[in-house]
């Protein structure tokens, strides 16, 4: 009936030929192999459908506009987008590419002799613009499909402050890949760790290729064995021509799908002799056969996937930023570090707590002896470390490193801070032990009266 329905009922997955076997351990740990037909024929091909949106808004210096003359742009850039600045239907778009062209009106400073030139010769062109464009995102891509246009002009409600809302819908085609998610009806979900040419992939005695290997490890530790009675009586089911509609709590029982297996021609314990497609001979004993219902997943690596070699660091801690959004990078947890720490890596392990994350100074000193060709240098004391003294001195605790100076990595105002804080330490003592004094010979006087 559509992409999700079929005669009325929801229909999300398919029903795909499986074996349960371990395959060169390509299914180790859940992972799951899938034959190159079932990309081939289009059967996970998913269409996915994002809303990018641009709000053009009322500013203190004036409104915003969307328009194609975007300051230091390149034509190429602009290929794609119409006279008001908004990408045509059709366009292929890419991340990094100007899906709304808009500027913003920028505070006007004094102006240099040359800025007073360009302003005499060219007008109001020259006029302090800011580009504020809708720019597509990092690790986004498609087609463009659709544009709306909301505005108040057109009696549209929208939020105070904003003149006009446009919407582009972006749509992208993805076909199953290594390193999306597949799942059953059981909790059965899995990774696809190889596609594999539909000839390599084991098959029956008639010729017939499986479809997809599922490890049969993944079973019995979780007992949800629902998955070994739906392959048998889909197995059944497709020999017989017909479609099993099992209700939850249902009084089918082994015998029942016995009967189907025995009545369908085929065997009764649902196994039989499959052959390796790579050598042609059979695999140690009869392997369980049958058809299994499949469905994809959100969970796909292509918006997951990513990688990093410089990109923005923390304010703070000067460590890169976590997470895809923010073009962060790969955290080395504590676990990793153990894994390291296992093979002896004493130096990837100092790399990756000093110039990869928070010494400054090593990082850009390291930068500069790959470009020259030259060895590196040794690592000074991450920033991360000088935020943990600052803290505590902040908790009055004067922090000194014995047998290390750590001034040395110090900018000059950080040393006069130092000081500062010793000089600020000595008066507080003095204070205390003149108000001790004072207290006592307050008490004394009290006394003598």
């Amino acid at each position: 009936d559509s992409l999700q329905t079929k005669d009325g009922m929801l229909a999300l997955g398919k029903n795909l030929l499986v074996a349960f076997i371990s395959w060169g351990g390509a299914n180790y740990e859940d992972a799951v192999i899938l034959s190159d037909r079932v990309v081939r024929e289009d059967l996970f091909t998913s269409i996915h459908i994002e809303d990018f949106v641009c709000d053009v808004r009322e500013t203190k210096l004036g409104p915003e506009i969307t328009t194609l003359d975007i300051p230091n742009v390149s034509l190429e850039k602009l290929k794609d987008l119409d006279e008001e600045g908004i990408v045509r239907i059709g366009a292929e778009v890419k991340s990094g590419d100007i899906l709304v062209g808009k500027i913003s009106p920028k505070g006007e400073g004094e102006l240099t002799s040359e800025e007073r030139l360009l302003r005499a010769i060219f007008g109001e062109k020259a006029r302090d613009v800011k580009d504020m464009s809708l720019i597509l995102k990092h690790g986004k891509r498609g087609r463009v499909v659709g544009i709306r246009i909301f505005s108040r002009d057109r009696g549209d409600k929208l939020e105070p402050g904003i003149i006009k809302r446009i919407q582009i819908e972006v749509a992208q085609r993805r076909l199953i890949m290594a390193g999306d998610k597949l799942a059953g009806r059981h909790g059965n979900k899995g990774v696809i760790s190889k596609i594999v040419p539909e000839e390599d992939m084991p098959y029956l005695a008639d010729g017939t290729p499986v479809d997809i290997i599922l490890n049969p490890l993944g079973v019995a530790s979780r007992m949800n064995l629902g998955q070994i009675l739906e392959t048998h009586l889909g197995w059944a089911a497709h020999e017989l021509g017909y479609r099993a509609i099992v209700p939850v709590f249902s009084k089918t029982t082994e015998e029942d799908i016995k009967r189907e297996l025995k009545e369908a021609g085929l065997p009764e314990d649902g196994k039989t002799i499959l052959y390796d497609g790579r050598t042609g001979e059979t695999f140690g004993g009869p392997v369980m056969v049958g058809y299994i219902y499949m469905m994809k997943l959100i969970h796909m690596v292509e918006d997951k996937i990513h990688m990093r070699s410089i990109g923005p660091y923390s304010l703070i801690t000067q460590q890169p930023l976590g997470g895809k959004a923010q073009l962060g990078g790969q955290r080395f947890g504590e676990m990793e570090v153990w894994a390291l720490e296992g093979y002896g890596a004493a130096y990837a392990l100092q790399e990756m707590l000093t110039i990869k994350s928070d010494d400054v100074k090593g990082r850009i000193a390291t930068y500069e002896a790959i470009v020259k060709g030259e060895s590196f240098k040794s690592p000074n004391i991450p920033a991360s470390f000088h935020v943990l003294v600052s803290e505590l001195k902040s908790l009055a605790l004067n922090v000194k490193l014995i047998g290390v100076k750590i001034g040395k990595n110090f900018s000059d105002e950080e040393e006069k801070e130092d000081d500062l804080f010793e000089k600020i330490l000595e008066d507080t003592q003095s204070l205390v032990e003149n108000s001790k004094n004072s207290n006592q010979s307050q008490n004394k006087k009290e006394e003598f009266n």
